[in-house]
């Protein structure tokens, strides 16, 4: 029997039908409201959904359920999220299991959005033949999603929040209101922020020309590939920031977890990951701990599919 799955993102939507086998059969994307709250949100993954169920040729009742992975404050048995800051409009929890419960006609299941996408590597992808996992997904944020004995490992509830270690002390502010996270420096959201600030102060860049003849709002990932195929000299300076950033952080999570591999993902490390590889590799080796015997770093093999597909295991016999 097919399931659903919904990748709840800063910026996209991405819905998936897979098969009893984890084979996708249907597919939709949208990108997330903007305005609205909580509310357009979920109508946006309902249709999202329905999308993706029509392509597969079945009703969303039909399914055998849907799950989410969604960013915030996950509370499963609630069927509530919370706090999801890279959304806009929501810190209050909203029911969003019923709501799309009552959208979709059928089960509706939630999980962190990172931590089903590392399942899904993890049984399916880049992690398949590792029993311990760390996957980093760089995108409007910076998430993490941690396997220890291919199990997932969620400690009392907020595990793998890698975007929120600490790379300098007194750094950049966060979202979180906190200084020197990891997410100050490789976030989207607080990359484009810093480009528009120095874009203020007079800097030149082609980030915002290329976001308006694309027709978006925000600085996609898409939009940072383009600036630096033009060869953008702002758009190299913050990415080449977020890598240093990245490899620190992600080196410091291997000296206390040890883990065998490491998987890069997200909107930025889907499109950027294989560019930045080896400066990424280069900066860890700076900082780890046994530096003869790195993790094996690689992207994601499931891609823009890989939170939609994992999002779908929560619902699974």
């Amino acid at each position: 029997m097919s399931r659903g799955g919904i990748d709840l993102g800063g910026t996209k939507i991405q819905a998936a039908v897979v098969d009893g086998d984890g084979r996708v059969i249907g597919e939709a994307r949208h990108p997330t409201p903007v305005e609205g709250g909580p509310p357009a949100v979920a109508l946006q993954m309902a249709e999202t959904m329905r999308e993706a169920a029509r392509s597969a040729g079945v009703e969303p009742s039909a399914l055998e359920g849907v799950g989410v992975g969604s960013p915030g404050d996950v509370d499963a048995r609630a069927g509530t999220v919370a706090n999801a800051r890279n959304l806009t409009g929501w810190l209050d929890a909203f029911s969003l299991s019923s709501t799309l419960s009552d959208q979709l006609g059928t089960k509706v299941k939630l999980g962190n959005d990172v931590g089903v996408a590392t399942m899904a590597e993890a049984e399916l992808g880049a992690g398949r033949e590792r029993r311990s996992l760390l996957g980093v997904f760089w995108g409007t944020g910076v998430g993490g999603g941690v396997v220890l004995g291919r199990k997932l490992w969620k400690g009392r509830g907020a595990a793998g929040e890698i975007g929120h270690t600490v790379v300098r002390r007194g750094g950049a502010r966060c979202s979180c209101g906190r200084r020197g996270c990891l997410e100050a420096y490789a976030g989207r959201a607080t990359m484009e922020a810093r480009a528009r600030r120095e874009v203020k102060r007079g800097t030149h860049t082609d980030l915002f020309k290329i976001m308006e003849k694309r027709g978006r709002t925000r600085l996609t990932s898409g939009i940072w590939a383009r600036a630096l195929d033009r060869g953008d000299p702002l758009a190299a300076k913050l990415l080449d920031r977020a890598v240093a950033a990245l490899g620190t952080g992600i080196a410091s999570a291997v000296n206390l977890l040890d883990v065998e591999a490491v998987v890069l993902g997200g909107g930025l490390g889907v499109r950027l990951g294989p560019l930045y590889l080896d400066a990424i590799r280069a900066e860890m080796a700076e900082h780890l701990f046994v530096a003869g015997q790195p993790p094996d770093l690689r992207v994601v093999e499931l891609g823009d599919l890989g939170g939609a597909i994992g999002a779908s295991l929560l619902v699974r016999p």
